[in-house]
């Protein structure tokens, strides 16, 4: 190859690349208007079904029970853009949070100094945890699947024998409020509105945060690019091992966020409380428009995705409808929105 026939490569391939950043904001604008249709339409048939839907109380507690799941979509949505998946993140909920109750109660120092330290210590293990996966798949061209898995497998255990096989309960109050306290809650006795509870502000904070990264930065550029064609990408000049370990990363980081919101809401760190999260997150990801196949996601659909599935579950539950049942939806739904995916690409194709 001639010296400059290189150089042409990777030119003609960031042109690609910036057609297909544009393709895919507008494939997501109407990704993000189909969902947020369906949102409208399952809020309505909720509202309609159920005379306590539109309660303050229980909207409130629909946006506090998938913050968790929300947040570790977040991350999720980075590596599927890149064609990977994280199958460790809720086995990284239950290492991070025995880790981080075990931390906490041998500090002698209260208050919200101990709060900081003890997040600043889970998120250290997460990303740690998630540059373990990274590195097999960036070095060895190992699928992301198998590496994922084995974390998986040994987060778990890893968890189990430092708790003992059981909860580790916090000493202290000061975690009381991140888990469990409201803001604006002194509008309560006029408007009957409990306030905003305190985890939904923190997925609040990560899913503006996120997408600023994820749109209005060259690393979230970079993302897009590798999941498109993770070739072009390299010969555009793309430095396609790191971005790739910085996915997991951020995955591993938001599993330990999530993690201090629910150590913090039990008063303990467990090893059992993140049994299931990681299909719970890949669903929300996959509702949410993001293509398992890499180059299209959004945090927002993503956010709007498991605010579907939480609407769904709620309103099966106000409908005493039995988890397996509930199982069968959600299967269902996730089915659903893969094989519109890949109707929509092959009309793409066409």
């Amino acid at each position: 190859m001639r010296p400059g026939d290189e150089r042409l490569q990777a030119d003609l391939a960031a042109s690609a690349d910036a057609a297909r950043a544009a393709q895919n904001r507008s494939r997501l604008v109407r990704t993000g208007g189909g969902i947020v249709a369906l949102l409208v339409v399952v809020f309505a048939i909720n509202a309609f079904s159920n005379g306590s839907f539109l309660t303050a109380g229980n909207l409130t507690n629909v946006l506090r029970q998938i913050t968790y799941n929300a947040i570790l979509a977040i991350g999720q949505t980075f590596v599927i853009i890149t064609a990977g998946i994280d199958l460790s993140v809720g086995s990284l909920i239950e290492l991070t949070g025995v880790v981080m109750a075990s931390f906490a109660n041998a500090m002698h120092f209260d208050g919200p100094l101990l709060v900081v330290a003890t997040l600043l210590v889970g998120v250290g293990v997460g990303c740690l945890a998630g540059l373990i996966n990274a590195i097999p798949v960036v070095t060895l061209n190992l699928p992301p699947f198998i590496t994922t898995l084995a974390m998986m497998l040994m987060a778990r255990g890893l968890a189990f024998k430092i708790a003992h096989g059981q909860p580790v309960p916090l000493q202290s109050g000061a975690f009381t409020s991140t888990g469990t306290g409201f803001v604006l809650s002194g509008f309560r006795a006029a408007t009957g509105f409990p306030g905003i509870p305190i985890p939904v502000v923190w997925l609040a904070v990560m899913v503006i945060a996120f997408a600023v990264l994820l749109t209005r930065t060259r690393f979230g550029r970079y993302v897009f690019a590798i999941g498109g064609n993770e070739e072009a990408a390299r010969l555009a000049g793309i430095d396609v091992k790191f971005v790739k370990a910085m996915v997991y990363v951020i995955s591993g980081g938001c599993a330990a966020i999530a993690s201090l919101l629910l150590m913090a809401k039990f008063s303990s760190g467990s090893p059992n409380t993140g049994i299931g999260n990681e299909l719970q997150s890949i669903a929300a990801v996959v509702v949410g428009g993001t293509s398992l196949a890499g180059g299209r996601g959004s945090v927002v659909t993503t956010f709007f995705g498991a605010l579907l599935i939480g609407l769904l579950n709620n309103v099966m539950n106000l409908l005493n409808i039995e988890s397996y049942t509930q199982d069968i939806v959600l299967g269902a739904v996730i089915l659903i929105a893969v094989v519109v995916d890949e109707l929509r690409k092959r009309y793409l194709a066409r």
